[in-house]
């Protein structure tokens, strides 16, 4: 026997599963969503368009099995209240433009 014996190296490490590629379209949803509640005056239709890409992002992820599932719904909750919340403003606006007129001219 020789004094070198061959060295045995571990094995190599274990390959680790990755975690399934985001879809943009839930990523849209998530920065359009919190857009539709922090930009004033257009939020409204910024909510609906967040709304859309949620529901675009949701049938992606079902067919593809792409990650990015919490983002969508985050994405739709931050548009739907987005939404509701200038919709809210605008009624109020509405409303009162009404009252303040009837005053005005007396109808």
């Amino acid at each position: 026997m020789s004094e070198f014996q061959p060295q045995h190296y571990p094995p190599p490490y274990p390959s680790y599963p990755t975690s399934p590629k985001t879809n943009g379209k839930a990523i849209a949803a998530l920065v359009l969503g919190i857009c539709a509640i922090i930009i004033p005056y257009i939020g409204f239709i910024i909510g609906i368009i967040a709304i859309i890409m949620s529901k675009l992002s949701f049938n992606e992820i079902k067919r593809s099995g792409d990650g990015g599932k919490g983002m969508a719904i985050a994405g739709l909750v931050c548009g739907i209240i987005g939404l509701v919340f200038y919709a809210i403003i605008f009624l109020i606006i509405i409303l009162t433009l009404v009252i303040y007129s009837t005053k005005i001219y007396g109808y």
